[in-house]
């Protein structure tokens, strides 16, 4: 239940256009909104709105505005990138927050940092409530958005492309994938969907002879906050969409929204492109049993053994990569820190690795030491490029799953770059056990 209309909403605005939207319609209703904007990232449409422009590490001044205001719920939406912590300009209500805070930048993956963030509000004495319960039309339902609908084909690929992030989701990694004629073409991490598709418009994976193929698939992971980050797309990704040759976009109805909802029905018919909302009920695959409880058999065949915080990194990458082994033959992951940082299925994985070092968070990726580690598995092979490309990105190690040949070159390689290379093998316990 919302506040009465005489308290506004407060809305603390990250970049992108919901959160002009759900203050445009709060308001045309006879609300009121305070907006907080994230530095100058959020979009300059707010301005026609109470507002107040203020940096991350301004903990206390971002809970003044809600409290002079006299917000009492708030709605936390649009993107913002943790930063380099370097960067920050704390203000006294940071310093006052400190624990709460250090809990952030421990948290892990998004799905931590989200939690935490809302759990800190709600200590706060502000109730967060979901983008849909102040803006129900915001929510895509069941059934194509637009003139064009998916081909049987498409509607293989967006069952596969769900049950990859069904699948993945107790690891953290993003809600969106690529998926083309029955094969995973991207998964999305760290780097974000914008990203994920610039990658696949540069590959062109769904240009073909015969039309666009492919679908980006978006839902929520299970587990996740839902009061926050809802999957969202809008007109851009519809023009990104036709940009990497797809045909298409689907997302989990009633869990997902749609930004400035003309445009993108508009965009989409000018680029051929359809927009579905797909449900559970739509014949899922279900995914494996959770992976994360195993046991584990470590063989060295280069280097020092990892310390704990690189096995922590591995268990991890090795659980996502086998929570997807029945949907695909193989695939690599990179883990810093226990986060995710990317994972794929197909391409070269000396670009994967390439590419985490440039979404490390909180300015990690600054720093020149040894962190995380490449994980491989399946029948994705580990070549001299791969391990240099390790090297230079500062990871401290690469591990292999399962029996693939390592050539001795490779061995002396990372020997001689200082990384270890091991091969780690795991089985499955009952999830009531403890890890070995």
């Amino acid at each position: 239940m919302t506040a009465p209309v005489h308290s506004p909403i407060g809305i603390l605005a990250g970049n992108g256009s919901l959160p002009v939207e759900i203050a445009r319609a709060i308001v045309e209703r006879g609300g009121r909104v305070q907006v907080v904007a994230i530095d100058s990232a959020a979009s300059g449409e707010l301005d026609a709105f109470p507002i107040v422009r203020i940096g991350l590490g301004q903990i206390g001044g971002i809970l003044h505005a809600f409290r002079t205001a006299g917000c009492r719920d708030l709605v936390i939406v649009g993107g913002v990138s943790r930063p380099d912590l370097g960067t920050l300009r704390p203000d006294l209500g940071l310093f006052l927050n400190l624990p709460q805070v250090v809990r952030l930048v421990f948290s892990g993956g998004d799905d931590g940092v989200l939690r935490v963030v809302v759990r800190f509000f709600e200590a706060k004495g502000f109730n967060v409530v979901s983008p849909v319960d102040l803006v129900p039309a915001l929510a895509v339902g069941a059934g194509r958005l637009t003139e064009a609908s998916p081909t049987a084909a498409d509607i293989a690929d967006i069952l596969l492309g769900s049950s990859v992030v069904k699948a993945l989701g107790a690891y953290d990694i993003g809600q969106a994938v690529i998926v083309s004629g029955g094969e995973i073409h991207a998964i999305e991490a760290a780097e974000g969907t914008d990203r994920m598709l610039a990658r696949v418009a540069q590959a062109k994976v769904g240009s073909t002879p015969g039309g666009p193929t492919g679908v980006l698939v978006k839902r929520p992971k299970p587990g996740q906050e839902m009061r926050v980050d809802l999957p969202a797309i809008g007109p851009e990704t519809v023009t990104r969409v036709a940009q990497a040759g797809l045909s298409g976009i689907a997302v989990l109805a009633g869990q997902s929204l749609a930004a400035q909802r003309p445009q993108l029905i508009e965009a989409a018919k000018a680029a051929s492109v359809f927009v579905y909302g797909f449900t559970e009920g739509d014949g899922l695959a279900r995914p494996r049993g959770d992976s994360r409880w195993m046991t584990a058999r470590v063989q060295t065949l280069a280097g020092a053994s990892p310390g704990k915080a690189a096995l922590t990194d591995i268990r991890l990458g090795a659980a996502a990569l086998s929570s997807i082994a029945a949907l695909t033959r193989g695939g690599a992951c990179v883990v810093s820190r226990g986060h995710i940082l990317g994972l794929e299925t197909r391409g070269e994985i000396a670009d994967l690795v390439r590419r985490s070092k440039r979404v490390q968070q909180w300015g990690i990726g600054r720093l020149r030491r040894r962190v995380g580690v490449a994980v491989l598995a399946g029948d994705v092979l580990l070549d001299l490029a791969t391990i240099q490309t390790a090297a230079d990105v500062c990871l401290s190690g690469i591990v292999l799953m399962g029996q693939q040949t390592v050539a001795d070159d490779a061995v002396r390689a990372a020997k001689d770059v200082g990384l270890f290379l091991l091969r780690f093998t795991i089985s499955a316990l009952p999830a009531n056990e403890s890890l070995s």
